[in-house]
């Protein structure tokens, strides 16, 4: 607005510009107009200063993998010796167009629940607390873990008598692969130990998701072992 001022001030003047802006609820007022007009009509020193310290801001919260919201970006400021409040360094950070990693707003789904879908039967029926021997029951499951690259799958699987986790996968999609990658490194961790490990007797349980390809790979399949026997898997 004082660039417009300044513009048509040649011709109609600077104050009845000024107060037909007023009139018009564009309120400027006239030392603000002068103020500039002394100065050449340049920044002024408080707005060379906001650029200078927004500046450094901006270097500071690049070096620290621009993550730095306001609280710890004011706090990274006094430590490199800038003398600067918190609210100073909110109303520059909205001024330099940055802001920090906000966590906790995004929400994936692992388990996806079909309630037309056949339910396998829970052969455990929830006896947690009382397993007798080791690789009587495995327990399968996977969930999510947010990472700057973005959102990465987690699968494992566990000995419930030994709390043991025997294999785990990572991955950054929901596959029948991420599963079955965790099973497949469970039985190798058995094998490693004892060549002769078999299935026999060992019951696999997984929650009812019924992701593609999951209801069949990770809950309800086969899983042959060394002799050839075969034990079912819920």
């Amino acid at each position: 607005m004082i660039d417009y001022v300044r513009t048509h001030a040649p011709r109609f003047g600077a104050e009845p510009i000024l107060t037909v802006l007023s009139e018009h609820g564009i309120g400027v007022a006239p030392s603000t107009y002068y103020a500039h007009h002394a100065r050449g009509f340049g920044p002024s020193v408080r707005e060379l200063d906001d650029a200078y310290a927004a500046n450094e801001l901006y270097d500071i919260w690049k070096r620290n993998r621009r993550l730095y919201g306001r609280r710890k970006l004011w706090k990274a400021a006094l430590r490199a010796g800038i003398p600067i409040g918190r609210d100073r360094v909110e109303r520059l950070m909205k001024l330099a167009g940055i802001s920090g990693v906000k966590r906790g707003k995004r929400k994936t789904i692992t388990t996806a629940s079909d309630p037309k879908a056949a339910r396998h039967p829970d052969h455990v029926k929830r006896q947690w607390a009382w397993p007798s021997r080791p690789d009587q029951w495995w327990v399968a499951d996977f969930t999510y873990v947010w990472t700057i690259a973005g959102f990465c799958y987690v699968s494992f699987i566990t000995d419930v008598f030994s709390r043991r986790i025997l294999g785990w996968r990572v991955m950054t999609s929901k596959t029948t692969t991420l599963v079955l990658s965790a099973l497949e490194q469970s039985l190798f961790t058995r094998r490693r130990t004892n060549v002769e490990f078999v299935t026999t007797g060992l019951l696999h349980h997984s929650d009812a998701g019924t992701q593609g390809g999951f209801n069949r790979s990770s809950q309800h399949s086969e899983m042959r072992s060394a002799d050839g026997t075969t034990s079912g898997m819920v």
